[in-house]
């Protein structure tokens, strides 16, 4: 018997890359998977049903059970129509992996409303409205599982991706407060920040020679490899897991810290902007954070 024999699992964003990998994955360890996928391209424009039912055929060809959604997850009705049909075709649910995304990078005095809503639109409503849709079921059933895809650009930082970045750091907090009201009801959440070669990891530039070596490095990081993790988690035997922010990247699996103080001051009889300046600001200084990618704190090569 596989970790999820039995099990109910939703994954978004299935029909290609880590979301893909995922599914197959679970279907593996036993779960009734619904391979969810609008099909646009890497910005989220147009619609192709043709991913979503590619992946949904190869677990059934496989022997597994599977079923196919187009529906997007950046309304709140679609998305709780995707649970709907779950509940509709196999009785239950049991976990949901929010995957989809896409990208709409451009620099930071360049960015357009109009990019900048649509990428938090998917990612980080998007989770949103996947979750509340199922939270319901899992409260009745006082069980469940969710897992969170979010970004060391979101957790460290990179160029060009205000919105990406954004989005990725408010799935965080998104999926510390589910796992904070809904412990009572025994539902675990949880975040994932992968390292994977994917069509969207695959639009970034590549003009400068760092920038050519660093996609060289990007392009041996399988999909495939992010898929254990999150399948593991979404299994009751991580049951006491929740609430935290991980990474995996080929076969190496990180726990990230969460935000906390490092330093403090204390003046007596309180502050003026002008001993903030002297006397504040210099004492903090040694411990602030540098303007890092994540290129510059994962130096190493994978493992």
């Amino acid at each position: 018997m596989g970790l999820l024999e039995g099990k109910v699992i939703i994954v978004t964003g299935a029909g290609r890359g880590v979301g893909r990998c995922i599914a197959l994955e679970a279907a593996r360890e036993g779960a009734m998977v619904v391979v969810n996928d609008l099909g646009g391209d890497e910005s989220g424009a147009g619609g192709d049903a043709g991913p979503a039912q590619s992946v949904a055929d190869e677990i059934t060809a496989a022997g597994g059970q599977a079923i196919a959604d187009g529906g997007s997850v950046a309304q709140w009705d679609s998305a709780r129509a995707i649970v709907e049909r779950t509940v509709r075709h196999f009785g239950r649910l049991d976990g949901l992996v929010n995957n989809a995304g896409i990208l709409r990078d451009r620099i930071f005095h360049k960015m357009d409303p109009e990019s900048f809503e649509a990428v938090v639109q998917v990612h980080l409503l998007g989770s949103f409205y996947m979750s509340r849709a199922a939270a319901d079921l899992f409260r009745a059933q006082n069980s469940g599982a969710f897992v969170h895809m979010t970004s060391t650009s979101g957790l460290i930082g990179n160029f060009g991706q205000a919105n990406y970045m954004a989005a990725k750091l408010g799935i965080v907090g998104l999926s510390k407060a589910i796992a904070m009201d809904m412990a009572r009801f025994g539902v675990r959440s949880n975040c994932i920040a992968p390292f994977a070669w994917t069509r969207l990891v695959g639009t970034i530039p590549d003009a400068t020679e760092e920038e050519k070596a660093r996609v060289e490095g990007l392009k041996k990081l399988r999909p495939e490899l992010i898929a254990p993790f999150p399948v593991a988690l979404l299994s009751d035997d991580a049951k006491a897991v929740t609430g935290q922010v991980f990474g995996t990247r080929a076969n190496e699996i990180f726990l990230f810290s969460q935000s906390r103080p490092v330093r403090s001051v204390h003046a007596d009889g309180g502050w003026t902007p002008q001993t903030v300046i002297e006397r504040a600001v210099p004492a903090m200084a040694p411990s602030f954070y540098p303007l890092e990618r994540s290129g510059d704190v994962f130096t190493w090569d994978p493992v």
